[in-house]
């Protein structure tokens, strides 16, 4: 499969997610050949969205089988398999989660195309779910009390909360991520599907040299002596001079021409501006 065939399914399937078309992104993502992990990851999510979390739970095995260090797959996965009462499942995932943390206590996947951070504290929750759905209430509220002690930017609300759940007894809900956040192809690449005239559209250009006939390539003129000297009406006087000195214009319809610039004089002592800007002809 071509790469610009990847990219242009994939960038459609990407935009009928942000429009919320979610059968429209699957007829997008299904004509890739050749997925990838991210384009798998995004029929996972559609898949959620649709609530066939059997197919979602198949794409995220597939997203995993290509990119085994993708946490945030397992993360998902979890989650998945949460809502699809797959605990044990659920349960691996978030250690193989945790795992490919790699000890960082957040992942910014922004510069792989996914608007989304994942924490390490979102999968210790996921983890705490798991354990509630188990019946094992001192496990849930020992991690929960554990990922706490992390404290950031928005991490204390939420786990507080969840706490607060665990100790009535409550299941905690499964952390997904968000939906419509899914790993959009590079803005280059996407740039480059456009079709771009290189060549430019042929232009009329008219000559600047008096009764220039020549409508060829102009690097392709045949270079003869006297070939560019233009041709006054019949006149034998008419003769390329370079001012000496500057010409000042007197009036209206004339021209003011600086000390060297060139002129095409005519029989009857009209002054016309030349292109040419070799020597030629007399001085004035």
């Amino acid at each position: 499969m071509l790469y610009t065939e990847l990219i242009r399914l994939w960038d459609e399937a990407v935009q009928a997610v942000d429009s919320r078309d979610w059968e429209g992104a699957l007829s997008k993502l299904t004509q890739i050949t050749e997925p990838t992990s991210r384009t798998l990851f995004v029929s996972a999510c559609v898949y959620i969205a649709l609530g066939q979390l059997e197919t979602a739970i198949k794409a995220l095995d597939q997203t995993i089988a290509k990119d085994e260090r993708l946490a945030v797959g397992f993360f998902q996965r979890a989650g998945a398999h949460m809502m699809a009462g797959r605990l044990e499942e659920a349960m691996t995932d978030c250690i193989w989660a945790q795992k490919h943390m790699r000890g960082n206590s957040v992942i910014d996947y922004r510069q792989l195309g996914l608007r989304y951070k994942l924490h390490t504290w979102q999968v210790m929750y996921n983890a705490a779910a798991v354990h509630c759905r188990m019946g094992l209430w001192e496990k849930a509220s020992d991690l929960l009390a554990t990922a706490s002690q992390e404290r950031g930017g928005g991490r204390a609300g939420p786990l507080e909360a969840a706490l607060e759940s665990v100790s009535k007894g409550e299941v905690l809900t499964p952390l997904l991520v968000p939906e419509g956040e899914v790993f959009r192809p590079r803005k280059q690449d996407v740039e480059q599907l456009q079709q771009r005239d290189f060549l430019g559209k042929a232009k009329v250009i008219s000559s600047m040299i008096p009764n220039d006939d020549f409508g060829g390539f102009e690097p392709l003129r045949l270079q003869k002596p006297g070939y560019y000297e233009p041709k006054g009406d019949g006149s034998q006087d008419s003769r390329y001079m370079r001012l000496r000195s500057t010409y000042m214009a007197n009036g209206p319809g004339e021209l003011t021409i600086p000390s060297g610039g060139l002129v095409f004089v005519f029989s009857d002592g009209a002054l016309t501006v030349s292109p040419q800007s070799s020597t030629m002809g007399r001085e004035a």
